[in-house]
C-alpha cells in the first residue's frame, strides 16, 4: 500500500478521531506494532500535538470529497473509527448535532470506506447504549435502550454496522467502553477536554488547585453511598483492545461482533475522590449537587466475552495506578512539582 508517497509493506490503518484522546492513545500502540497509521481529524476537540504520525489529514467524517482524496493516497486496508461527539450533557441539549455528527457523517465514512473496498471497521461505541441496565455487570445480549441522545446515536451506527456486515463483504466490530480514564504511562499523550467532564481529570485538576471544587452530580442513588458507581478502563487498554480487534478481524474475517471493554469492578463517586485523595495526597474539595438528566446510578461492565474474543485482557485492573497515571500528566501540564 502507499503510504506519503512511498510504498509500505505494512498494514495501513485510517484512525479518525486520531488526535482525540482514546484515539491518540491507540495511535501510539499501532505504531509501536509497525503498522502505517493515518490520522483524520478536524482537531474540533482534538489536539494536533498528539498526532503522532506525518501522515495527517486535517479534515471532517462528512467531507466526502476530502475522504476519497484520503483514501485513493494512502490506501487503507482498515478503519478505526473514534471521531464522535461525546457530552452525555451536551446530546441532552443538542440532539441534532450529535444525529449529524455520530450518525450521519459515520455514514459518510462507511461507505466511502466501502466503496474503496475497505473491508475491516472498527468502532468506538459506548457502554452507554444499555441506558439504566436492569441487571449489572452487564453483558453484550443485555437490552439496549440509551437514556440520551448520545447512548442512542452509538446504538444507531451499531445497527447501521451490523446490516452492512450482512449485507457487503465487510467485517466489522463495536467495543463499547465503560468510563475511559488514565493516560499515557511515558508522558508523551494525556487527556484535554473543553470543557473537562470526566470524573478522574476533574478531581485531580481541583487537587492540582485549577478547580475550586469536585461537584458529585447525585447522590441518592441506590448504591451502597449514594452516588453513581462506574467500570473505569485505562487508556492504553482500551488501545490494545483495539489492536486485538484488528488481529482478530485479520484472522477470523467476521461479518459483525460487538464487545464491552471494562475490568468488572466498579468504583463510586466517592471511591474515586477518596482514591484521588489517597494518590495526590491532598485534601480535595468537594460538594454535592443535583443528579444529571441521563446518568444510570451503575455501570459496570461483564467483560468474560471480550477477554475471550478478543484475546485481550486489561493490565490495569485497580483504580490507585489508572489514577497515578493521570495525575502523572496533570502534574506535568500544570508543572507541578
Amino acid at each position: 500500500m502507499k503510504v506519503g508517497g512511498f510504498m509500505s509493506e505494512k498494514e495501513t490503518v485510517l484512525v479518525t478521531g486520531g488526535a482525540g484522546y482514546i484515539g491518540s492513545h491507540t495511535v501510539k500502540q499501532l505504531l509501536k506494532k509497525n503498522y502505517e497509521v493515518v490520522v483524520f481529524d478536524n482537531l474540533v476537540s482534538g489536539n494536533e500535538e498528539f498526532v503522532l504520525t506525518e501522515n495527517f489529514v486535517k479534515g471532517d467524517i462528512g467531507n466526502r470529497k476530502l475522504l476519497n482524496e484520503t483514501f485513493r493516497k494512502y490506501e487503507p486496508e482498515a478503519v478505526m473509527h473514534f471521531a464522535a461527539h461525546c457530552r452525555v450533557g451536551e446530546s441532552v441539549r443538542d440532539p441534532a448535532k450529535y444525529y449529524e455528527n455520530n450518525v450521519v457523517k459515520g455514514l459518510t465514512l462507511l461507505d466511502t470506506a466501502r466503496n474503496f473496498g475497505i473491508d475491516k471497521f472498527i468502532f468506538s461505541s459506548s457502554a452507554a447504549i444499555y441506558g439504566d441496565p436492569e441487571e449489572v455487570p452487564i453483558k453484550e445480549e443485555a437490552p439496549k435502550e440509551p437514556e440520551n441522545p448520545y447512548g442512542r446515536t452509538k446504538l444507531t451506527f451499531e445497527r447501521i454496522l451490523e446490516d452492512y456486515s450482512g449485507a457487503y463483504p465487510v467485517s466489522a466490530c463495536s467495543l463499547r467502553y465503560f468510563n475511559a480514564a488514565g493516560t499515557d504511562p511515558e508522558g508523551e499523550l494525556g487527556e484535554i477536554h473543553d470543557p473537562e467532564t470526566h470524573l478522574i481529570p476533574v478531581v485531580l485538576e481541583a487537587a492540582a488547585g485549577e478547580r475550586d471544587y469536585v461537584e458529585i452530580f447525585g447522590s441518592d442513588y441506590d448504591t451502597p453511598d449514594g452516588t453513581a458507581i462506574r467500570d473505569f478502563i485505562h487508556v492504553n487498554d482500551l488501545a490494545m483492545a483495539h489492536i486485538s480487534a484488528l488481529d482478530m478481524l485479520d484472522r477470523e474475517g467476521e461479518n459483525y461482533l460487538a464487545y464491552n471493554l471494562g475490568t468488572g469492578q466498579g468504583h463510586s463517586v466517592k471511591e474515586v475522590i477518596e482514591t484521588c485523595k489517597e494518590v495526590t495526597e491532598i485534601d480535595i474539595p468537594v460538594r454535592e449537587g443535583n443528579r444529571r438528566p441521563g446518568d444510570p446510578p451503575k455501570l459496570v461492565a461483564d467483560p468474560g466475552k471480550g477477554y475471550r474474543g478478543l484475546n485481550w485482557e486489561p493490565e490495569f485492573k485497580d483504580l490507585s495506578p489508572i489514577v497515578e497515571t493521570s495525575w502523572n500528566w496533570i502534574k506535568q501540564r500544570y508543572n507541578i512539582n
